[in-house]
């Protein structure tokens, strides 16, 4: 058996490393490597394919065969060939790459989008497995994929970076296999360039280390609003009392939300140092001892927790919440753990409770895809108080699925309600038609017509 791993990220490539490294994924056969790029600008971009830290972890594939290469000037998120072409391309490329055409396995990152939703459809008698890539994991399935290819979906190896949380992904067919969080940390580590930075990262001073994310650019908060979110960070990150914060901005945030928080530092007398290294954030927090890691809805602060112990903080995720949109964007389900794992309150701390609420905003995110969560949603709905539900599910949401909490409808709301498929005010009209004909066949009756 071939197993065939389409990775585009460094995270997806070192979970699946761990996998491998654990024995979790099965029969030893060869296995390929088919890296591609998925950002929007490709030609700046670092692709695994190539980056030099990502060494270690691509020698344990056989080979490599270069998606973008393959596809030339294609973009793999817009590789969607004809269905006419479907075979006449799994024959290319089960030539191009020397496969068996009836001993493939498939490993993918986001199915339900191009190059992996066209690999899966190449291939249609190849079991799947999906590969996390963080906690956009723990998400649902933004698309109902045909039956040809859901019911190939076998299981899911993900990073446990939410212990005892089993991600809704592929769910509830595929089986949950969690890659241990010592095995994925230890495959994380190899990124890890020793000589880089070794002068700048002074460990002597106690450090809380704060993440920018750049939500202006998604749309999610202006610019200012954002910098408003992340002096909060640094006011959170000095209730830890360290003598330094280091801040690793966003590659794309402009240079004036740095200044922003340096003075927010100096109004705190704590040291502010910046940091636009190559290591990431869960190397960055572990080569400075971190005392604990602050951001927004960062996979890094689970990550960290569980893999180094380190507490996390994080800031701005309610109103994030509120701006998401479409109710099913994504982002939801990662900013719900977060937001839930660094409550003050430790409401969500219990690993049965954070399950019940990743579940409910699951549910509330795609009820057709995720229909099976309906009845979690609705017991964890009907005990939380007012304040709670709006948090992570909204009035309008609940009124539109009819579960627990939402308003009361308005009597013009319950006319134009849909019953039976069609909306009310058009089912009182055809009940309306329907009486008026009776009435004309009786009254024909009577006059024996």
């Amino acid at each position: 058996m071939t197993q065939i791993f389409a990775v585009h990220s460094a995270y997806g490539l070192a979970t699946a490393a761990a996998a491998i490294d654990g024995g979790l994924l099965g029969t030893r056969g060869e296995r390929v490597l088919v890296p591609f790029t998925s950002s929007r600008i490709p030609e700046i971009s670092r692709s695994i394919r190539t980056d030099p830290a990502l060494r270690s972890l691509r020698d344990r594939f056989d080979r490599i065969e270069d998606l973008d290469e393959l596809l030339g000037a294609t973009h793999p998120s817009s590789w969607r060939p004809r269905d006419a072409d479907l075979p006449v391309l799994e024959r290319l490329l089960t030539r191009a790459w020397s496969l068996d055409r009836g001993e493939v396995e498939l490993f993918v990152q986001s199915p339900q989008v191009a190059p992996a939703r066209t690999l899966m459809t190449l291939f249609p008698g190849a079991p799947v497995t999906i590969v996390g890539d963080g906690l956009m994991t723990y998400s649902p399935m933004r698309v109902k994929l045909p039956h040809t290819i859901a019911a190939r979906i076998v299981r899911v190896v993900y990073a446990d970076v939410v212990p005892g949380v089993t991600p809704l992904v592929g769910s509830p067919l595929a089986s949950a296999v969690p890659v241990p969080a010592a095995l994925f940390g230890a495959a994380l580590a190899e990124t890890a360039d020793e000589t880089a930075d070794r002068e700048s990262l002074d460990t002597d001073s106690s450090t809380v280390l704060v993440l920018g994310q750049y939500l202006a650019a998604l749309g999610l908060a202006t610019e200012t609003e954002e910098v408003a979110m992340q002096v909060e960070m640094i006011d959170r990150a000095v209730s830890w009392s360290p003598e330094r914060i280091v801040f690793k901005p966003h590659p794309s945030a402009p240079p004036r939300f740095t200044d922003a928080l340096r003075s927010r530092a100096a109004f705190h007398d704590v040291e502010f140092v910046e940091y636009r290294g190559p290591l990431a954030a869960e190397l960055l927090a572990e080569r400075l001892d971190a005392l604990a890691v602050v951001a927004g809805f960062s996979t890094a602060l689970p990550t960290v927790r569980a893999l180094q112990g380190r507490e996390i903080g994080s800031a701005g995720n309610e109103t994030v919440l509120s701006r998401l949109t479409p109710f099913e964007n994504s982002n939801r389900i990662p900013a719900t753990i977060v937001d839930a794992l660094t409550r003050t309150d430790g409401r969500w701390t219990d690993v049965g409770a954070l399950q019940l609420l990743v579940d409910a905003v699951g549910y509330a995110m795609q009820p057709e895809i995720a229909a099976h969560l309906r009845p979690r949603a609705e017991r964890l709905l009907g005990t939380l108080e007012q304040t709670e539900r709006d948090r992570y599910f909204g009035p309008a949401r609940l009124a539109a699925l009819r579960l627990p909490g939402a308003p009361a409808p308005t009597p013009v709301q319950r006319a134009l309600r849909p019953a039976g498929g069609i909306g009310r005010a058009e089912e009182l009209r055809l009940t309306a038609l329907g009486v008026r004909r009776r009435a004309g066949r009786a009254w024909k009756a009577i006059r024996g017509r």
